[in-house]
């Protein structure tokens, strides 16, 4: 269990990572510390769910550890491999000598470490990110009850492998199918929206600092209206800065602001439709 910080410390450390998070999600970070639980953090995309491992990482100095999923991720993706060459090789010299033996070809210099084993290693100097566990099958989810109650996983040539401490885990989901009650009941929920407009404008502030306050709140505004449209897609919190960055580089090439906006709107939204549907709201 980990409680360095106070709430409002924690807090204050974001928010000087560029992190501005609301008091719900401070809360739940927070707990996820102090009780040593997981924290699975749902939302459309585009929110800030994977900064917000990114970012405890480098406020906490740790290393970031990110297990990225996929459709058929299995365990020598995400928890160990053997390395085969290396096995092989020791087979043909041992055979020479005469001592070939099965337990030496599972020595701990042929095992390879993947994100989940590596981050039991090193519990107390790292933070792992599951990213997009809602890309993986139901297999892989029961794969993972092990590792999220006890931080622990059973290597069936070695047996158990059990951290010393409870690992600093952030799993996301896009909601793209929905999860297990057994994972959610082993880790703290959070559900990330989208930011209100007095947030986003700092955020944007802080990471698209040529941006005059005036230009980010009608950016701002004009997200929020985008947004409320029928979109295929809508624009995250990312595309805001990517967008209120291109449109401050035409801006002090002389284009006004309004201009600047929709030369620039192929930064906020990312599909034709959309760029149809937006055009013909009139929104900006």
């Amino acid at each position: 269990m980990i409680a360095p910080l106070s709430q409002d410390e924690l807090d204050a450390r974001l928010a000087a990572e560029g992190y501005f998070a609301d008091e719900t999600l401070v809360t739940a970070l927070y707990l996820a510390l102090a009780l040593g639980k997981p924290l699975l953090l749902e939302g459309v995309p585009g929110v800030g769910k994977t900064e917000v491992a990114n970012t405890l990482a480098r406020l906490l100095g740790r290393q970031a550890i990110r297990l990225q999923c996929y459709e058929g991720i299995d365990a020598t993706k995400a928890l160990y491999d053997w390395d085969h060459a290396r096995q092989l090789l020791h087979v043909r010299v041992a055979e020479r000598s005469g001592a070939v033996s099965l337990a030496d070809l599972y020595a701990p210099q042929f095992l390879i470490e993947m994100p989940l084993l590596k981050a039991l290693r090193n519990a107390g100097t790292s933070v792992l990110l599951i990213d997009e566990i809602d890309r993986a099958d139901d297999a892989f989810e029961a794969f993972l009850l092990e590792f999220l109650s006890d931080f622990q996983i059973s290597i069936p040539e070695i047996g158990p492998v059990k951290a010393e401490q409870p690992v600093v885990t952030v799993l996301t989901s896009n909601r793209t199918r929905e999860l297990h009650d057994a994972l959610r009941r082993r880790c703290l929920y959070h559900w990330i929206d989208y930011p209100e407009p007095a947030r986003e404008r700092a955020i944007v502030e802080r990471h698209a600092p040529g941006v005059a306050k005036e230009a980010a709140e009608r950016l701002v505004d004009a997200v929020a209206a985008v947004r409320r449209l029928p979109l295929i897609k809508r624009p995250g919190i990312a595309e805001s800065i990517d967008w209120a960055r291109a449109a401050e580089v035409l801006h002090r090439d002389g284009a006004p602001w309004p201009d600047a906006l929709k030369r620039s709107l192929g930064l906020l939204v990312k599909d034709q439709e959309d760029f149809s549907v937006v055009a013909e709201a009139g929104v900006l």
